[in-house]
């Protein structure tokens, strides 16, 4: 009688964790989906600011069209190739905003501080932004690679979350300055 009770606590104890691992699962892919939301947001904000700075006449006009191509692309683009259009806004903000005679220019024209302001907090946000959905990405494929998880399938048909690899070097002299 005695074994069986010891079953019956062992079965229960076993349970008890795979339930606690299915649920911390569970909150580790919603916060996946929250850190994603944000990443979105911040991605959207820096190319919106960033074809607002190219269509606003603060820059010279090929390098109002080199951005504005990089950030419509970066709005427009499929998810397949956003980490990719994305990396290419960055390398467009990097090489219109090298140029200090060009943001000197930018700083002086009407309305330009206050775009260059918007641009450098979108342009360090992404960043971190990036950096808690792929830590968020890292946490849950440590958890599924368990062997608990994997043999129970705790984590059910949900896909293999991607981490959202993308160049987000921010300009020089944007951050410096």
């Amino acid at each position: 009688m005695t074994t069986v009770i010891w079953a019956l606590v062992a079965l229960l104890a076993i349970g008890v964790y795979l339930s606690w691992t299915a649920g911390r699962l569970d909150r580790l892919h919603a916060r996946i989906d929250a850190a994603r939301a944000a990443l979105d947001a911040q991605l959207l904000r820096r190319a919106s600011v960033a074809q607002e700075i190219a269509t606003a006449g603060l820059l010279d006009p090929a390098a109002s069209m080199v951005l504005y191509r990089a950030a419509h692309d970066a709005r427009q683009v499929e998810e397949e190739s956003r980490e990719v259009a994305e990396s290419e806004l960055s390398q467009a903000l990097r090489a219109v905003l090298a140029d200090p005679d060009q943001l000197a220019a930018v700083r002086a024209a009407p309305g330009g501080p206050a775009a260059l302001d918007e641009l450098t907090a979108a342009v360090r946000r992404v960043p971190m932004a990036r950096r808690f959905h792929n830590d968020a990405v890292r946490s849950v494929r440590a958890l599924r690679r368990q062997r608990a998880v994997r043999w129970f399938r705790l984590a059910g048909r949900a896909p293999f979350p991607p981490a959202f690899e993308m160049d987000d070097e921010p300009p020089e002299l944007l951050v410096i300055g």
